[in-house]
């Protein structure tokens, strides 16, 4: 299935700054995040949807390369169900291309290129809960990757034996083949661009040079980490070959909504109802913080809606030690049940109200009167 523009997905203009961006894939991500729609397959998927194209265009260099090229930019860079993405190879297939042109391998295939070649980049999702994310915490994941065989020394070759030059392209791992007035670079199709060829290869891995190993893997999640961030683990990917260093591990982060809160950036918003007598007369009332209640002063007369501010009571900005503030919104309960002596009261401030705006009252009445003439 085609997927669909990143753009579109998340529903912002192609110049979008990276914060309309993130603002709109928040809202996408608590839109369809499973934990608020659970068993419906079709919300799972667009979350992850608006997870990837975020992953995508909040990354400079990314949405450089979407841009020009879109999905094609990474079609060779996604995992096949296990939760993890390549996202390494992109470069190195157009450097491949465009090489050939412009010296390298392409003055007749003599010129012997680095067969080192890094690992894989890897990726995995983590889930955490919505305090985890506020004041950090350390996580560990289990994950399967490729690593060097111990067996053969990550040589792919039987012990005992070494891997020998290529025949076809002396080890340069490329092929110059005429074109014309051009000479053009084509990786070697005996030794698949590598240099070598195994003739002798090892048992265990099959000549590879690999073989996947389970392991867990510690993450530190900074305080203030926020949804569709993520975490990069360098040479936590898959193990290189031909002496070439490892990839990295990206953390993809999505974070579980909270009961009480919502989050906006640095800043906490809540709600807290009140009685209609605290309102009108004021009280002190107990507000949820992260940390546990706090007392707040309620003025009299309060009107339901009210914003109130608790400094430094939000969320740490990411790298830094300073908070934001939790906003605290009033609204005033009005009970649908009333008792036989609250019904009492109520009637008798009703007409209590009545005689007081009486001359209100009948200010009002003469000035729509005087509207119809």
């Amino acid at each position: 299935m085609a997927k669909r523009d990143c753009y579109e997905v998340l529903e912002v203009i192609r110049t979008a700054s990276i914060d309309e961006i993130k603002k709109s894939y928040r809202k996408k991500a608590l839109q369809h995040h499973p934990d608020r729609n659970p068993g419906n397959k079709e919300a799972e998927e667009k979350f992850k949807e608006a997870t990837d194209c975020y992953s995508i265009l909040s990354d400079t260099d990314a949405r450089r390369k979407y841009d020009q090229f879109g999905w094609a930019a990474f079609d060779q860079q996604t995992g096949a169900g296990s939760g993890f993405g390549d996202f390494s190879g992109f470069e190195d297939i157009f450097g491949d291309l465009f090489g050939a042109f412009f010296g390298g391998a392409a003055a007749g295939g003599n010129s012997r290129r680095s067969r080192g070649r890094s690992g894989r980049d890897l990726r995995f999702d983590l889930t955490i809960e919505f305090e985890e994310a506020v004041f950090g915490t350390e996580k560990e994941i289990s994950l399967t990757r490729n690593v060097g065989c111990d067996s053969c020394s990550a040589t792919g070759a039987k012990k005992g034996s070494s891997p020998e030059t290529c025949s076809q392209c002396r080890g340069a791992g490329q092929v110059g083949i005429q074109q014309g007035f051009f000479t053009v670079s084509r990786t070697c199709s005996q030794c698949q661009g590598s240099g070598q060829v195994i003739k002798d290869p090892c048992g265990t891995c099959r000549g590879t040079g690999h073989k996947p190993v389970q392991g867990a893997i510690k993450v530190k999640i900074p305080a203030g980490i926020d949804q569709g961030q993520r975490l990069k683990l360098r040479g936590e990917g898959e193990a290189g070959s031909g002496g070439g260093g490892p990839g990295d591990l990206y953390v993809q982060i999505a974070i579980k909504p909270h009961k009480i809160f919502e989050r906006q950036e640095t800043e906490l918003i809540c709600e807290r109802a009140i009685s209609y007598s605290d309102a009108a007369l004021g009280a002190e009332i107990d507000v949820p913080t992260l940390e546990g209640t706090t007392k707040l002063k309620i003025p009299a007369g309060t009107a339901s809606g009210k914003v109130f501010r608790l400094k430094n009571r939000g969320v740490q900005a990411l790298g830094d030690t300073r908070r934001g503030d939790q906003h605290v919104k009033i609204f005033v309960e009005i009970p649908k049940k009333l008792t036989a002596e609250r019904r009492a009261i109520l009637e008798s401030l009703r007409e209590l109200d009545k005689t007081e705006s009486k001359g209100s009252d009948e200010g009002f009445i003469d000035k729509v009167k005087g509207m119809f003439g």
